[in-house]
């Protein structure tokens, strides 16, 4: 009888240890896994986000969800992946602000080299510059004419102190000779929102969020920022086309991970996404939204993220 119950107890400790071994060496992922957006909602890092975490679920059978992290420039949210486990589990969908925020910053609480994993670049978004309907213009000439009638009368918002949003703005200003006040918020959405009601009277942003709003008469697109017209809108001019040589501001979206990240993670999240970004429905949603799929490698990625952030603090501008 003992040595029964010793067989017993034996085979009932092996059948726990493959049970529990099995779970440790599950397949990836087995449980739901984040992807963080360091911006509040209604931005194009969070449209691009929910898009893909949706089709990545469908594909994988896992479940991606997506999580906002808004605040101080996207330094919150950036940071609470760059502390993370590398375990594949808390991903981020971020976009050029990541590394501007490096170059003109020298207290940033995580470097973007040394505490982050590429994984994808997912896409990219030209900028477009708008103004509020009660703005009598209709072109950039126009409205650089009517801003310097009006100097320190005009403001506009941005997705935060450092964005893309914010720099290109800035560099338009000093291009221009404008004076405007910065009206930063917590995201491409509330930066929308306060243009949209008036409280702002201009703002250099993501084009796909603008162009629904241009449909809806409360703003106007007087022009875009990358350097040759966009498809989306081949009426509209360029900046340089505008008489501003060399103007250019857009806006790449990728996916990256906590740095230590497992190549066969990296690997598996790359694929994945690429072959999700390669479906026609997927090129056709992307298109009528305004962003150009990418879907490369992760040195690519490196390479577009480290090109700004490798420089170092050379602005004035200041996180604060």
């Amino acid at each position: 009888m003992e040595m029964f119950a010793s067989r017993a107890l034996v085979s009932f400790a092996f059948l726990l240890f493959a049970a529990v071994n099995g779970q440790a060496q599950s397949a990836y992922p087995d449980r739901p896994v984040k992807i963080i957006v360091p911006t509040a909602a209604g931005g194009g890092a969070d449209t691009l986000a929910r898009l893909v975490a949706a089709r990545l679920s469908e594909r994988t059978g896992g479940q991606f969800v997506v999580e906002n992290r808004p605040g101080s420039g996207t330094i919150i949210g950036t940071r609470s992946v760059a502390i993370a486990d590398p375990d594949g589990y808390t991903l981020m969908m971020t976009q050029t602000s990541l590394t501007i925020s490096q170059a003109i910053n020298t207290n940033l609480p995580y470097n973007v080299l040394r505490d982050f994993q590429p994984i994808v670049n997912v896409a990219l978004g030209p900028n477009g510059l708008a103004v509020h309907s009660s703005v009598p213009a209709q072109t950039l000439p126009e409205f650089i004419a009517y801003a310097k009638a009006n100097p320190n009368k005009l403001s506009y918002s941005s997705a935060g102190v450092g964005t893309a949003s914010h720099m290109g703005m800035e560099l338009l200003k000093s291009a221009t000779g404008i004076d405007i006040v910065h009206v930063p918020t917590r995201g491409t959405g509330p930066a929308m929102i306060d243009l949209l009601g008036g409280q702002v009277q201009t703002m250099l942003g993501s084009l796909p969020v603008m162009l629904p709003e241009q449909r809806s008469g409360r703003i106007r697109l007087i022009a875009t920022a990358e350097r040759k017209r966009s498809p989306w809108t081949p009426e509209l001019p360029t900046v340089e086309e505008a008489g501003f040589p060399g103007f250019e501001s857009g806006n790449w979206t990728g996916i990256l991970g906590p740095a230590k990240l497992d190549p066969k993670i990296i690997a598996y999240i790359n694929q994945n996404v690429v072959a999700v970004l390669d479906t026609p429905d997927m090129k056709e949603r992307l298109f009528a939204i305004g962003f150009e799929p990418i879907g490369n490698t992760p040195s690519s990625l490196l390479r577009r993220s480290s090109a700004i952030s490798s420089a170092g603090p050379k602005s004035g501008i200041k996180n604060q």
